[in-house]
Order: structure tokens, then sequence, then C-alpha cells
């Protein structure tokens, strides 16, 4: 029989089931507890990084929208709208994640930029060096970059 840390590494599907058995029977002494504590902090981390990558995509377009007009169709704006979504949706989820959203929001607008300048065949230095947008500007339905 696999101990738990090898368990862990080769199945971690099974290693977690197991732990959640162990943890719900109350067999908490049984349970490998530093690996579910590293679990768990891994877990918020991908949070985050899931909401870095979503600001990064609404950033992108609303850093496009001025500089390719011709790409303001309906699948644009669509995705724009489910991107303000899933921020809204992941932070609902996660109330925590309000307070690194300045944090967030530069590591995403750093990545955006760069893509806008690969995607709009510009120089990266053509679109501003600091997001010209707040989280609330961003995120609002209502407002489209001129």
């Amino acid at each position: 029989m696999p101990t738990r840390r090898s368990l862990h590494d080769s199945d971690f599907y099974a290693w977690s089931l197991e732990q959640a058995a162990l943890l719900r029977a109350g067999r908490v002494a049984e349970a490998d507890l530093a690996a579910i504590a590293e679990e768990i902090e891994s877990m918020g981390k991908t949070e985050k990084r899931e909401l870095v990558s979503r600001l990064t995509v609404l950033l992108l377009h609303l850093l496009k929208w001025p500089y390719q007009p011709a790409g303001r169709g309906n699948s644009w704006r669509l995705s724009i709208a489910n991107a303000r979504d899933e921020i809204s949706d992941l932070i609902d989820d996660n109330p925590s994640l309000k307070a690194v959203l300045d944090d967030v929001m530069a590591s995403a607008y750093r990545y955006a930029r760069r893509k806008a300048a690969i995607e709009t065949d510009s120089a990266e230095n053509d679109f501003p060096a600091r997001c010209p947008w707040g989280v609330a500007e961003a995120t609002d339905e209502r407002f489209w970059p001129e």
C-alpha cells in the first residue's frame, strides 16, 4: 500500500478522496494535514490567478477597442461582457479577492498591454504604461473606451 505522500504524488484524486473521508470520519490524526494545508493554500492562489486571467482578457479587449475599430463586432462585445460577468462572479464567490484587486489589476494590465501590442502589431509603449482605468470603470458594463 502506498504511503499518503506517495499517493498524493501519484494519484492526487485518490489521495483527495481519502483525505476527505478521513476528515469527515473525524480521523484527523491519520490525515496528511501538512499536505492538506498546502493544497488549500494552492487553491486560494488558483483563484487569484483566475482573477488575473479574467482581468487580462477584459483589459486586452478594452486596450484594443480604440486601436481596432473594425474588431468591434458582436463577438467582441460579448467577450467583454462575459469577462466582466466572470470577474464579478469570481469576486462574489471570493470576496476577500477585493483586498488584492489593485495588485491583480497591475499584473493583468502588464500582460494585457503586451498582448495588445502583439495583436495590434504596435509597440508596447504605444499603450499607456499604467492602466488608464480603475477596476470599477473597467468592469462597468456601460464603459467603452474611446
